[in-house]
């Protein structure tokens, strides 16, 4: 794992990916949001891969809508073909780059609520 400059306790890691899954959480239908953006509202802006690790390590991640985040571009996770799938049925727009259409589904809380 990359050695960050501004780097987690034990206890300041277990609270990030506390605050990492109750942002993912809240995500609603039809919109996105970005690693990156997770990783600031948790109050680590530096640490947008590890928003990604906890989604995909944590037990129990699985059950939530972990497919509405992507990253800064849009762009979906590699690997993932299913992730666009869902996205699609919850209305979500492509570009055609096969981007998410950022500007209308981009979510911020209490921005684009």
């Amino acid at each position: 794992m990359k050695d960050y400059p501004d780097k987690m306790t034990p206890e300041q890691a277990r609270m990030f990916g506390e605050d990492v899954l109750n942002i993912v959480s809240q995500i609603p239908r039809g919109k996105v949001t970005t690693y990156g953006h997770i990783a600031a509202w948790a109050g680590w802006p530096s640490h947008s891969r590890m928003v990604g690790r906890t989604l995909r390590y944590t037990p129990g991640a699985e059950e939530l809508p972990c497919h509405r985040v992507v990253n800064i571009a849009g762009r979906t996770a590699p690997g993932w073909s299913r992730q666009r799938i869902l996205l699609e049925e919850e209305g979500v727009t492509f570009k055609p780059n096969g981007h998410v259409d950022m500007d209308k589904h981009l979510w911020e809380p209490g921005v684009s609520e």
